[in-house]
């Protein structure tokens, strides 16, 4: 079994289709034999009456004989109706009857199938017993032929043998190539796939010309390399931005502790400690933004609860300290299913973002659209330009404005926004607005 596991499949299904294809060629082998047997026997027996019938007739026109001619393979006896040897060939002339098998009909002739005669000891023979009824009685006429070989015949056997295993390596040729074409493409791909590595994803496997199942893996194979090269991308570029964002922080700290120590007498310490710790405070702001964003793309499954998107707005409306007035206009009752936790970083970061861009203030409206939730956050800020409302979506991606106007932020709340509304099968998306900036969030009610 081993041996078998270590095998291509080429050569797995070679050998499969040549033993199947000896099997077959063994069974028509038989059944051949069979048929062919079948036919010589019945001939050999109507040989075997045609020279009986031969002697009765000579007997009957010229009378007993003393020999009987050229009986061909036939051994015959001639016995007249007291039971005396009257003509006989020579290998039985002197031996006990042949029809030695019991009394016949005599009004037909009878053909048995006797092994271990005593004239043909270890051989097997079918023997004629046919009545002539003449004048001064019945004689009989007892006659042997050699019974059938199973084989037929050495040259019919070795016909077939050379036949089969003709077919067999045959098969197994046609197999072996025929399979080595099929499989042409896979090692193509295998190959391509073996030179393909993590800092090289440009590379596509060949497609084959025939619109067949393996065209369909080389095209998925190549769809799931494009997957992987854009993943990869993305998490270079996420590591360089992540490694900047922290890094500028972290640098922050370093530049207010070198110069308080060069100047330890002269560094208001209070003052560098608060610089610090908004450092520290911008630090923990990005590190959890980036522990969201790993579960986000790990795919780590929320809770699926009922959550009233106008009952979560005033829970986190009436806990937030205020920086601008919040407008609300929230229809209760719009209940969809999702993770109450996650919907509730969503709302927070949209809120974040309206306050650090209103002139005066940030509306909120709630409502139901059809078969769809929609919430709406609206600020009267300086808003987006179109060409510019997908890049906000992007990680990392920080407006000039929003630089000007919050340099501690990080860059991953709206697509940690977005993100969400996607895994809860919605959408989150910059609209129209006659002034500032209009983030609508769309999720499908429950059926």
């Amino acid at each position: 079994m081993s041996v078998w596991h270590g095998w291509s499949i080429r050569t797995r299904l070679t050998v499969v289709s040549g033993v199947v294809m000896a099997l077959l060629c063994t069974i028509a082998s038989v059944f051949i034999l069979m048929a062919v047997r079948g036919s010589a026997t019945d001939y050999r027996q109507q040989q075997l009456v045609a020279d009986a019938v031969r002697v009765v007739q000579e007997l009957r026109r010229k009378g007993p004989p003393t020999s009987i001619p050229d009986p061909g393979e036939a051994a015959i006896q001639l016995y007249n109706p007291v039971g005396t040897l009257v003509a006989a060939t020579a290998d039985v002339k002197g031996g006990p009857p042949l029809g030695d098998f019991g009394t016949p009909d005599i009004d037909t002739y009878a053909i048995r199938h006797v092994c271990d005669m005593p004239s043909f000891p270890g051989e097997c023979r079918m023997v004629l017993a046919f009545p002539i009824d003449l004048a001064n009685g019945v004689w009989w006429l007892y006659a042997a032929n050699p019974e059938v070989p199973w084989y037929v015949s050495g040259p019919l056997l070795g016909s077939l043998a050379g036949g089969s295993l003709l077919l067999v390596l045959l098969t197994a040729l046609g197999a072996y190539r025929t399979v080595g074409t099929t499989l042409a493409p896979v090692d193509a791909i295998t190959d391509k796939l073996a030179k393909i590595t993590s800092s090289d994803l440009s590379q596509r496997v060949p497609v084959p010309h025939f619109h067949d199942e393996l065209r369909r893996l080389a095209v998925t194979a190549n769809q799931t390399l494009d997957r992987a090269e854009s993943a990869v991308d993305r998490q270079r570029r996420f590591a360089s931005d992540a490694s900047h964002d922290l890094r500028s922080p972290l640098t922050a700290m370093r530049a207010e502790v070198e110069e308080a120590m060069l100047h330890p007498d002269e560094t208001d310490w209070q003052e560098t400690g608060k610089a610090l710790l908004e450092s520290l405070d911008r630090l923990q702001n990005l590190v959890t933004d980036l522990l969201q964003i790993a579960r986000l793309d790990a795919g780590a499954p929320g809770r699926n609860d009922p959550v009233d998107l106008s009952e979560l707005v005033t829970g986190e409306l009436d806990r937030r300290t205020r920086k601008v007035t919040v407008n609300r206009r929230l229809t209760p009752g719009v209940v969809i299913r999702g993770d109450r936790l996650r919907l509730a970083r969503l709302l927070t970061n949209l809120l974040d973002n309206a306050e650090r861009h209103a002139e005066h203030e940030v509306t909120l409206v709630v409502e139901r659209q059809g078969n769809t939730a929609v919430m709406e956050v609206v600020d009267d800020g300086g808003g987006v330009p179109p060409e510019q409302r997908e890049v906000v979506f992007q990680r990392f991606a920080r407006l000039d404005a929003a630089r000007n106007r919050d340099a501690g932020g990080t860059g991953l709340g709206l697509p940690i926004a977005r993100q969400i509304a996607e895994t809860h099968g919605g959408s989150l998306t910059l609209e129209d607005s006659p002034k500032g900036a209009r983030f609508v969030l769309r999720i499908p009610l429950p059926g």
